[in-house]
């Protein structure tokens, strides 16, 4: 067994000590805390090997709140919530905020060892844990072409997107399509990283170099040496930050706080942003030649409304994650259910339509996911942006897509194409598919 320790933070006693006795069982050193107050005194001790396993709510606060914590601390141990069913939305809520899973308490006896060993068996590789879904959508086509193109090389890559829309699944594929593949991945929430904890976190520091650092630690960069260090969004950094990782980019070099000598390192930079980087430079937020290093090559990610033909496929493969997870047998969704997935807005993109429906399959249990099990805010059709025809030549090939996508349903492909019924009638006998699809 390695040095990792697991802190299990759990107010009720009795279940504290059963999720230790477990742990231990399986070769596991672990610490107890029935506190956030006490978790955070451990954590102040803890190591980067080890991992958190903390119930959702705490006499003095809430699993969400010790995350929060640290994060903003720049403490990245693996996190783990504990939940009751009735909470799991406020769990995958905690995924947004970088919690590696959730697991609900009635299950916790056969998920939470295969999920350390996991989670361990994927550092060990120099890999995050993450779901992993093929998109055959024309956009995301695209942007596999982009990244076969320069994932081979060792230029820097921007990736740009709104949030939720898996910037870090294409940072992920870049390294895989790399020759880096098997050397380390780290990525980097640089959001959680002030100023003052910067240095230390990005190039370590020495025993003794500051009040508290009772031992060595390595930084970002020598965890990722030979590998890829992504920075997901870039744009938090402070100014200071910028200047800082500038001179460390330009120099092959950085120096660990606190040392007398520099180290050259072999990393190759991915960095991601859900803001427009050079509106920022203009506002004097970000380095222009801070800029131009991170930036050698750009990828888009589009945002979900965008890739219309990913949506159901997406929502299928979440659908049976949630089964998996949650030990339900829902079967697939009604055809309300399907028209509402593909005319909501999703402006939290991959992330919210995941989370909509683990908590759809959570309230089904069996059956059918129902429009109302999706919890959906009324927002107007995407069509605008998604399917809009714009002129003759894209018309046919964009109702061809919103017919498919609505199976037919023409109702349906009207409202996504953001058109009428009878102007999809009329543009149907136009371009002579009629007869194509059934009538609905």
């Amino acid at each position: 067994m390695d040095k990792t320790k697991i802190i299990v933070v759990e107010d009720n006693i009795v279940y504290c000590e059963y999720v230790c006795n477990m742990l231990s069982r399986e070769g596991y050193r672990n610490m107890k805390a029935y506190h956030l107050s006490t978790a955070k005194k451990h954590l102040q001790q803890a190591t980067d090997n080890d991992i958190v396993v903390a119930d959702l709510r705490l006499p003095d606060g809430s699993g969400i709140d010790l995350l929060c914590w640290m994060r903003k601390e720049g403490k990245m141990q693996p996190f783990i919530i504990m939940t009751d069913y009735a909470e799991v939305n406020t769990a995958v809520e905690s995924m947004k905020l970088g919690s590696i899973d959730y697991i609900p308490k009635q299950l916790v006896e056969d998920k939470l060892v295969p999920l350390i060993r996991s989670i361990l068996k994927e550092r060990q590789a120099g890999q995050r844990r993450m779901p992993v879904f093929a998109r055959e959508g024309s956009a995301f086509q695209k942007i596999m072409h982009r990244i076969r193109l320069v994932a081979a090389t060792d230029m820097s890559v921007m990736i740009f997107g709104e949030n939720g829309t898996g910037k870090e699944h294409i940072a992920h594929l870049l390294h895989d399509k790399s020759k880096r593949a098997g050397k380390p991945f780290v990525a980097v929430d640089c959001g959680s990283l002030s100023k003052e904890l910067a240095p230390s976190a990005f190039f370590g520091h020495v025993k003794g170099a500051f009040t508290g650092a009772d031992n060595a630690k390595k930084g970002y960069f020598h965890e990722a040496e030979g590998g890829t260090l992504f920075l997901d969004e870039v744009g938090n950094l402070a100014l200071e930050t910028q200047q800082m990782l500038l001179r460390a980019i330009q120099e092959r070099r950085y120096r660990p706080v606190g040392d007398k000598a520099d180290r050259n390192f072999n990393v190759r930079i991915i960095a991601a942003t859900n803001e427009d980087l050079e509106v920022a430079v203009n506002e004097k937020r970000f380095r222009q030649d801070l800029l131009y290093r991170l930036h050698d090559f750009g990828i888009t990610v589009p945002p979900l409304r965008d890739c219309q033909e990913d949506i159901m496929p997406l929502a299928e493969f979440f659908r049976d994650m949630a089964n998996r997870e949650l030990e339900c047998s829902v079967s697939g969704f009604s055809s309300e259910a399907r028209k509402a997935l593909l005319t909501h807005a999703w402006p939290g993109n991959v992330r919210e339509l995941r989370q909509k429906v683990m908590g759809a399959v959570l309230q089904a249990q069996e059956g059918v996911v129902m429009k109302e099990h999706l919890e959906l805010a009324v927002t107007k059709p995407t069509s605008t942006v998604s399917f809009a025809l714009r002129n003759d030549a894209e018309d046919k090939e964009r109702i061809l897509r919103a017919l498919k996508q609505a199976n037919g349903n023409r109702s349906v492909a009207a409202e996504l194409l953001g058109i009428g019924r009878t102007t999809l009638y009329s543009k149907l006998e136009e371009y002579g598919l009629k007869y194509k699809f059934k009538q609905s």
